[in-house]
């Protein structure tokens, strides 16, 4: 009770925009303040030849200047569509600057994305021209020096996490290869940023686990007494023809699981699905003989059809009367000829048929 009243009362970081000025006007003004400068020091250094103070006090002004004059530039932000920025003022969350266009904030802010260095197979991820994202490699100090300052920004794009193929245990027990293709996109970037750790490793672990969690409720193919809806009722569901319900069912999985993080679920594919190896020629062995099973009773009820329609035809003609024994022969004979692997060679008999 205790813990999950703790659960309860934890506080919920809620996203708030920030209202931001433009920064063309304060770029244009940090200019011209410095070519101010530029000129006062000018100034100040005639006056210094003619020793007035006052020229000192422009000497020293315009070095103030040239000292902190760089300040403002660091409140300078160029924001692309659908990318945006969660800042932190001395520890405190003030905001999330969303919408393409250049901007000034406060030049003291920091901007926050535990992300920004994690790469994962998806298509937000920078490639490095190897044609794998880039991975990174932590030093003695726990600092990655062979990456460089990684970009701070959120994109809010509509993104896709090709996840590896897993090897997982159907409701049978059998080992099955499968993987998955995740469409997704972050709805709050201050859930996603301060939530969880790294919301792209978060997302990816939990679309393991959802995906182990619904795939050893079915079996890899159509199997007897398997219910996978949990009615209670044996049904006709399998990973391999019921991929859409299985898709939507993995889908709900991970949202519910990346709720917490901010973080939308679109879509859910699966993209790979098939035996382990080491049971793989085993089970095609056994869809094979399933297959000539199937085929082979196609076959045998057809030839009984084609012998009870030459019994009735030879009856009703009139053409032979045939007594029981003969009619078991001619049965046998033509089951023989119609369910044969190999053309049959005909006998023909000259003399009397009795």
């Amino acid at each position: 009770m205790e813990e999950k009243k703790g659960l309860e009362s934890r506080s919920v970081m809620v996203e708030k925009e920030l209202k931001a000025k433009g920064g063309m006007g304060v770029l244009i003004l940090s200019i011209v303040l410095y070519l101010a400068s530029i000129a006062v020091v000018v100034i100040g250094g005639s006056l210094v030849s003619s020793m007035l103070p006052l020229g000192v006090v422009c000497i020293v002004a315009g070095a103030v200047w040239f000292a902190i004059g760089w300040i403002p530039f660091c409140g300078l932000k160029v924001l692309k569509p659908q990318e945006a920025l969660v800042f932190t003022l001395f520890g405190k969350y003030i905001g999330t600057l969303k919408g393409a266009g250049f901007y000034f904030v406060n030049p003291f802010v920091t901007a926050v994305n535990p992300a920004a260095k994690t790469s994962l197979r998806q298509s937000g991820d920078v490639d490095t021209g190897s044609g794998n994202a880039a991975q990174i490699t932590l030093g003695p100090s726990g600092v990655n020096g062979n990456i460089q300052m990684a970009n701070k920004k959120i994109s809010l794009k509509v993104m896709t996490l090709n996840n590896n193929k897993q090897k997982i245990n159907d409701c049978l027990g059998n080992p099955v290869e499968i993987g998955i293709a995740v469409i997704w996109c972050i709805t709050d970037t201050a859930k996603a940023v301060f939530h969880v750790d790294n919301y792209k490793e978060f997302l990816s672990i939990q679309c393991d686990a959802a995906l182990r969690n619904i795939v050893r409720i079915y079996p890899y193919d159509v199997a007897q007494n398997v219910d996978t809806t949990g009615d209670g009722e044996p049904d006709e569901g399998s990973l391999r023809g019921s991929s859409e319900i299985v898709a939507e069912r993995i889908r709900n999985e991970i949202q519910s699981r990346v709720e917490t993080a901010g973080l939308q679920i679109l879509e859910a594919r699966i993209t790979y699905l098939a035996y382990a190896p080491e049971i793989a020629a085993v089970m095609l062995q056994r869809q094979q003989a399933s297959a000539i099973v199937d085929a082979r009773k196609m076959i045998v009820d057809g030839a009984v059809g084609m012998v009870d329609m030459a019994l009735t035809k030879l009856n009703e003609s009139h053409i032979v009367d045939l007594d029981e024994e003969r009619k078991a022969a001619m049965v046998s004979n033509l089951l023989v000829v119609l369910c044969g692997n190999k053309d049959a060679q005909p006998v023909v008999n000259s003399g009397s048929l009795y």
